[in-house]
């Protein structure tokens, strides 16, 4: 297939059915995906599977010791994935889900060691875009959200922004045109307590402390 091919438009408020329907058989095939976040454009695969893991890896060059996170659908795959869920975590998640905060619990036993690098930990959180959304609502799976970028380097908040490396291993593109950028999602480690903000990005540590009353 012409790299040209594998990108489609995708409207970005009302996605076709059908494109998210041609998406998530990829995924299901262990295919790679590069979708539309709210800030920034992601690589999607079969989180659970290895061999679509390692895709992942290998498209964007990404170090092994680099941990991966995940994108779900609800609340209720989250209960398959992690051991425990905190009260600090409940809150977070009532305040800012879907949406731009990835939440770090320590992984079940059946989560590839690959998106863990190692530390048994795993960073999760239902996305607010609505093509992110679509696709892991079709899926029974979760599917990664690494940003669509090679190791290193920025994230992309358009497609023309993308790598033609990635664009070559990539097995389609979901083209919501441009989206609003910046530093895409906060990460925080709820496995302890106080919570520690791994990385600020859309949600403040303000916003964070405010719901968690510190």
């Amino acid at each position: 297939m012409h790299d040209r091919q594998k990108i489609v438009s995708i409207d970005p408020v009302t996605p076709d059915p059908d494109c998210i329907v041609k998406a998530g058989k990829i995924l299901r095939k262990n295919g790679i995906v590069i979708f539309p976040a709210k800030c920034l454009y992601g690589v999607g695969a079969n989180a659970l599977d290895e061999t679509a893991i390692k895709k992942v890896f290998h498209l964007k060059q990404r170090p092994w010791n680099s941990p991966v996170l995940i994108l779900i659908r609800d609340r209720k795959m989250l209960q398959t994935l992690v051991t425990s869920i905190s009260r600090q975590a409940d809150k977070l998640m009532d305040a800012f889900w879907p949406g731009n905060i990835t939440l770090v619990f320590k992984a079940k036993k059946h989560i590839s060691e690959l998106l863990t690098a190692g530390t048994c930990k795993i960073g999760i959180r239902i996305p607010a875009h609505p093509v992110a959304k679509a696709l892991v609502e079709l899926l029974n799976f979760p599917i990664t959200g690494t940003s669509a970028n090679l190791s290193g380097k920025g994230g992309c908040n358009q497609i023309d922004q993308l790598s033609p490396a990635l664009i070559e291993h990539a097995d389609l593109v979901l083209d919501a045109g441009r989206l609003k950028g910046g530093m895409g999602s906060t990460i925080v480690d709820v496995t302890t307590s106080p919570v520690v903000i791994i990385r600020e990005g859309e949600v403040t540590a303000t916003q964070i402390n405010k719901i968690l009353g510190i």
